[in-house]
């Protein structure tokens, strides 16, 4: 008997991921919009995010989250963060009982702090709860360009469904029971690749990257392992992976929100001409008062949350982390 999935939220990688499960197993894809889920249906293209590529012909859109999540055996939500909690309890009621959830938010609700996963078992309690996360922009993913991913979950038989479910021959799928540590990744990566974005925006070059992201995994590992992950987490897709991506790519929203700040936009004119969520931007102050919470030190962070929020320019912020006092790498 096949699986059915829903993915609720047509976004880039929400999409990206409904199209890799279509291949393997009956998935359906939510949209708001109903002119977006025609298109998905009629022509197989997402005209809004993704209109230069192909989507699988079995994948079905829908705008009706009743229709969505009642026949599903696997609901993967793909919703940003600060609109998740609405979503998963308006799908709540008619999502059938030990349903697993796959959260692939890369953000913390702002309000309370918390991770998706949190979220979920507020809304959706009793629901297995698994993390979709790694170096995976969309585009490159569908295109079928070799990849790797990581799912979540403390449950072995569901890791293992799961990654029959979202593999392809070109995207391997790697299972990892820190459910907390790929999230933290997840969230510590888009602030630390909005300061990479900076950098670039200013005109520095491979070195001032490469330090940005080795400091910027240092804070990921502190605070990771302060809020209970593993440390090897850290050290691979879910961490190192998928911010090296996220830092050096121009496909990322918060790589490119940082690089346009560094050439001197504000932050009001850089997100007013985007049409999709940089997570960064919204998740930091939650980033730097969770580091605050548990006592860990995040440099990098703080300035990225004084320009997004303090109007610092990006100038005033590389000032700030190159002026700090002198340190052992161990600290």
């Amino acid at each position: 008997m096949p699986i059915n999935v829903a993915v609720i939220g047509a976004g880039s990688w929400g999409t990206t991921v409904a199209a890799l499960a279509a291949v393997n197993t009956p998935t359906v894809l939510w949209a708001r919009r109903e002119q977006l889920a025609d298109a998905i249906n009629r022509d197989h293209v997402n005209t809004d995010y993704l209109p230069q590529f192909a989507l699988p012909p079995q994948l079905r859109a829908t705008t009706s989250l009743q229709d969505a999540v009642t026949h599903a055996d696997v609901l993967v939500m793909a919703v940003p963060s600060h609109g998740y909690r609405d979503v998963a309890a308006e799908a709540a009621p008619y999502l059938r009982a030990w349903v697993p959830v796959v959260s692939l938010a890369k953000g913390l609700e702002r309000s309370s702090r918390k991770r998706m996963s949190e979220v979920t078992r507020d809304e959706m309690p009793g629901h297995p709860v698994a993390v979709l996360t790694g170096p995976n922009l969309a585009k490159e993913i569908l295109a079928g360009q070799p990849a790797a991913s990581v799912v979540a979950i403390d449950n072995g038989d569901i890791a293992a469904e799961l990654q029959r479910i979202f593999g392809r021959p070109s995207l391997r799928v790697y299972t990892n029971t820190d459910v907390v540590g790929c999230e933290v990744g997840g969230v510590v990566k888009n602030v630390i690749a909005i300061a990479a974005g900076m950098a670039e925006g200013m005109g520095f070059g491979d070195n001032t990257r490469a330090t940005l992201i080795t400091r910027g995994l240092a804070e990921m590992t502190r605070l990771g392992i302060a809020m209970g992950g593993q440390a090897a987490t850290f050290a691979g897709l879910a961490g190192m992976g998928d911010l090296i991506a996220t830092c050096s790519s121009k496909q990322s929203r918060n790589n490119m929100v940082g690089y346009q700040l560094g050439e001197g936009r504000t932050i009001e004119d850089v997100l007013a001409d985007m049409n999709m969520v940089a997570e960064g931007v919204k998740s930091s102050p939650s980033v730097l008062d969770l580091a605050r919470r548990h006592g860990v030190d995040m440099p990098i962070a703080e300035q990225v949350v004084a320009v997004c929020h303090q109007g610092r320019s990006a100038k005033e912020a590389l000032g700030a982390l190159m002026q700090r006092g002198r340190k052992s790498e161990m600290e």
